[in-house]
């Protein structure tokens, strides 16, 4: 684990990295608009279904607020989500790389602010397209950190109560689109529809009808259950997320181990202090 511990110190000590402040607000009531319309100020996305061919027009205050910078490409603090996407993408695209799970040793680390981050980034680009899945079938966050509240989701999906379409939303902010499916509920054992065939089914199929895209997997800790160890073969390579202070070396390590049989393109610093702000780096 030298070389491991030694990229991230360069990490930290490099001032060729740009910085995305980390500050803490409180998050506003979401408002959401849509074809049918924006809410109210105040009001919560509605219980209701969002058809996949409708667009969901995404709130740029409520994304501030969960620190989602990376649609802005003016903001500074999107550089350093759009020099991970330059690293990510030159490590997937030679090998004809399509999936990409994002998880991390251990809760509190960033994991789903770095993948939707990294999706958007990735979203900006003119010839990808981009689709966000969220696997975090423990404590899903995807949804709330966009903005909405679905219905429908992979439960629904995999409970054979919704079809696929039905329950992929095409969210939309400015010119910036991308497909997801959100995790609209904790699910009750996670870890046995992780390893179901029924997850390899809707695994397989995203992957045919989204052959185009970079599809983005924002997973859950890794060191906590064996959800991640049982999707890891469905998958094309990983993306794994540290925080300074949360994360040890010790459990970067055996995270690590737990990843031999797949490709860690990346392993992000998240945190990472440099004097009297908070940073975030990657090595």
């Amino acid at each position: 684990m030298k070389e491991i511990r030694e990229a991230i110190e360069r990490a930290k000590a490099s001032d060729s990295f740009a910085s995305a402040r980390h500050e803490r607000r409180a998050a506003p009531q979401v408002r959401v608009a849509s074809k049918l319309g924006p809410l109210p100020a105040g009001s919560h996305a509605p219980e209701s279904r969002i058809d996949a061919a409708q667009e969901f027009e995404l709130d740029a205050a409520h994304l501030q607020s969960k620190r989602i910078v990376a649609h802005n490409y003016m903001d500074a603090q999107a550089v350093p989500f759009d020099m991970l996407r330059t690293q990510v993408l030159q490590s997937m695209d030679p090998k004809e790389w399509k999936v990409l799970g994002v998880t991390s040793p251990s809760p509190g680390c960033g994991k789903t602010l770095t993948a939707v981050n990294l999706a958007l980034s990735i979203a900006r680009l003119p010839e990808k397209t981009v689709f966000l899945l969220d696997l975090d079938l423990r404590k899903p966050q995807v949804a709330n950190v966009l903005g909405f509240r679905p219905r429908d989701g992979i439960m629904s999906v995999l409970e054979n109560r919704s079809t696929l379409r039905d329950a992929i939303i095409q969210a939309r902010i400015g010119d910036i689109r991308m497909a997801i499916l959100p995790a609209e509920s904790r699910a009750s054992r996670p870890s046995d529809w992780m390893a179901s065939s029924s997850m390899s089914g809707v695994l397989q199929k995203v992957k045919q009808d989204y052959q185009s895209s970079i599809i983005i997997v924002d997973l859950p800790p890794l060191l906590s259950s064996d959800d991640v160890l049982a999707i890891v073969p469905r998958l094309d390579c990983m993306l794994l997320v540290t925080a300074v202070g949360t994360t040890t070396i010790a459990e970067i390590k055996e995270s690590s181990n737990h990843l031999q049989s797949t490709e860690l393109v990346r392993i992000v610093l998240n945190k990472a202090p440099r004097s009297k702000s908070e940073y975030y780096y990657y090595s």
